[in-house]
This record gives C-alpha cells, structure tokens and sequence, in this order.
C-alpha cells in the first residue's frame, strides 16, 4: 500500500474525472485500487503496480494543474501508450504540437501515428491513410481540410465517397439523385458539422466551397486549388482510385483513407486501395500512413474487437476450422515513408 499526497489547490475534479472515472479506468488497466480523501490518495496493489499508478497520477495531476482538461479518452490513451512505451512521458503523449484549430474545435492527435498522418499531410500532396475503423483517419483529414480553407490556404474542399451498399441490398431508393445518394455521405457531413457550425457549414456547401459527392462524380474533373478526401477507399474499384488520383491539380491535397479489412466489393472486383499500396509504395511524393488497434479513438472495447477479429481472421480456429488467412492482395507491403517499426493488423511495419 501506498500514500500520495497531492500538491494543495490540484483540481482533482480534473484529475480523477466525472464520478472518479479517470481513477476507474487506471484501476482496471493497472490491477491496483485507488481510494480519495481530498488530496491524498490511497494506492493498494501489487508494488510495482502501485509504483507504476503512482508515477501517473502524479504526472496527470501535473498537467491538470497546468490548466489541461483531462477527458477519459486521453486516460485510456495514456495507458494504452504506457504498454508499449513505458518510459514516455505522459504530457508528451498527450500534448502534441500539431494541433488543428478549426471554428469549433481544438483537435490534437492523441497517438505518434496520429501526429505521423498529420505531419504527412502538411509536408506530402498526397496520403493514404490505411487502418481500422474508430483511428481518426477521417476525422483528423477533415480537421486538416477545415483548417487550411479556413487559413485561405484552399479555395474549396472536396468530399468523396464509393457509393456501395455495406454488405446487404437496400433496394429501390426514393427521391431524386442526391436523396439516393445521401445516405451514403452521410458520415463525411457528421465530421464536417462536428468541425463547423451546421449553417455555415451549409451556406459553404451552397455556394461551393464544400462539395461532398458520391466517387463516380469526380470523373473528368480537375481539382485545383483544393483539398480533397476520399473516405472508404477500400470500396473504390482499382479503375476508380486511378481515376480518382489522376483528378489532382495544382495547389491541392489528396487525403485517401479506408479498412482494407472490409471491402464490400463484389468478390471478383479488387479494392483500389489494397492495388494502391503495390502500385504508388516507390512514388516520391506520396505517404502511407498504418494505424492499428493502439490508435483507435472510440471506446476501448472497439480496441479490443478490432483485435479479436485479426486474430480469427489470421490464425486457426480452435476448433480446427481455419480461419480466413489474408489473401494474396491483401499481402503487407513495406511504406513509402518511414515510420517507427510498428508492425499492425496486416503485419505492416510502421
């Protein structure tokens, strides 16, 4: 057992979290159990368990008493980076100075390859951001694109989706082009409207300098002078992502993000972005970006699914019936940029 005495005026209202969930949270990762008595803090485990939860309430009231905000999120990430890099400083995982400003957020990546995929944006024309769901890739490309075009570093953003259905037939849609296709943009306009307020949001999107767009709308098109996404790029044909990319003009960014993990194609078509990876991993210029399950963003649990799943999809059963093995376009490829030697869910070093 052990005592830590906080230092006199920390706001432990920070630090331990809405009904002491900070202090939950390093209990269940830690194994140890924590109790409070205003600023002293009881701490019951095993010694090196209770060393180690010492060292972070320590540092995390650190930062709380410079004014940091401290949100179960940044707790879980903290922990979760602590595994693989116990040495690391806590502030230097949760503070980072590529920070995006956009009018209603001050987003901040919360992982190395989160600041990795920003610090590629800002210095490449081009990155393919490939990984699980929940791992930013989308959000944090739209944080990018809202920054630069409000910086007037962009005259205009671009928003692109593969119109595919994930996995079950919806039928006949009602409504004219754009109602038919709405559904499928749907979560490009929850970013943006987390990014802007809904009506100015809107009247950009009315006078152009928002566009998003199904992906077969970009043909014969040339982007200049803007920044572009194209979200679910698993689900883009190899015919559309050159299509696609060929679309890049002067003074514009490219972001491509998607799963390689759940295409929704029809079994006979092969995924643009599983081609990509084999295709442009030599071209100078462009950056390929890996994130894995450490990097996910949403409740722990999608952690944990995201792992459970590589492990039946690359290794046997225990009952004996194999498991779906990686195929032969879904085989690792080293890329383009260097990165830390990460290995991911696809056994991408990165």
């Amino acid at each position: 057992m052990r005592k830590l005495k906080l230092r006199e005026g920390t706001n432990t209202a920070v630090l331990f979290g809405h009904h002491d969930r900070h202090l939950k949270l390093i209990e269940d990762d830690l194994g140890v159990r924590l109790s409070a008595r205003g600023e002293e803090l009881t701490l019951d485990g095993a010694p090196d368990a209770t060393r180690h939860a010492e060292r972070i309430l320590t540092e995390l009231a650190s930062l709380a008493n410079d004014g940091m905000v401290l949100q179960p999120e940044d707790i879980t990430h903290a922990l979760g980076a602590l595994r693989h890099s116990p040495d690391t400083p806590i502030k230097e995982l949760l503070t980072h100075s590529a920070a995006i400003v956009t009018k209603k957020r001050f987003v901040a990546p919360k992982t190395p390859t989160q600041k990795s995929y920003i610090e590629a944006i800002e210095t490449h024309d081009i990155v393919i951001g490939i990984g699980p769901a929940g791992t930013g890739k989308t959000y944090l490309a739209m944080a990018m694109a809202v920054s630069a075009l409000m910086k007037k570093e962009v005259s205009r953003i671009i928003l692109a989706r593969p119109a595919v259905e994930a996995g079950e037939k919806l039928g006949f849609l009602p409504g004219d082009m754009y109602a038919k296709v709405n559904p499928y943009l749907r979560p490009l306009y929850d970013a943006l409207f987390d990014m802007m307020d809904m009506e100015r949001a809107t009247r950009a999107i009315e006078r152009g300098d928002i566009e998003i767009a199904p992906l077969g709308f970009m043909r014969g098109r040339t982007l200049n002078d803007s920044f572009v996404i194209l979200d679910e790029a698993q689900n883009a044909t190899a015919e559309q992502m050159k299509m696609f990319l060929t679309r890049l003009g002067f003074h514009s960014k490219v972001v491509v993000t998607g799963d390689i993990t759940q295409v929704d194609l029809p079994p006979e078509r092969v995924s643009g972005l599983i081609e990509v990876r084999e295709i442009l991993r030599d071209v100078e210029g462009i950056a390929f970006v890996y994130f894995d399950e450490r990097d996910v963003v949403r409740h722990k649990l999608v952690q944990d699914i995201i792992k459970a799943y590589d492990q039946h999809q690359n290794f046997p059963q225990s009952s004996g019936a194999p498991g779906r093995r990686l195929s032969g376009h879904d085989k690792p490829l080293k890329p383009a940029t260097p990165a830390s030697p990460r290995t991911d869910a696809w056994g991408q070093s990165h």
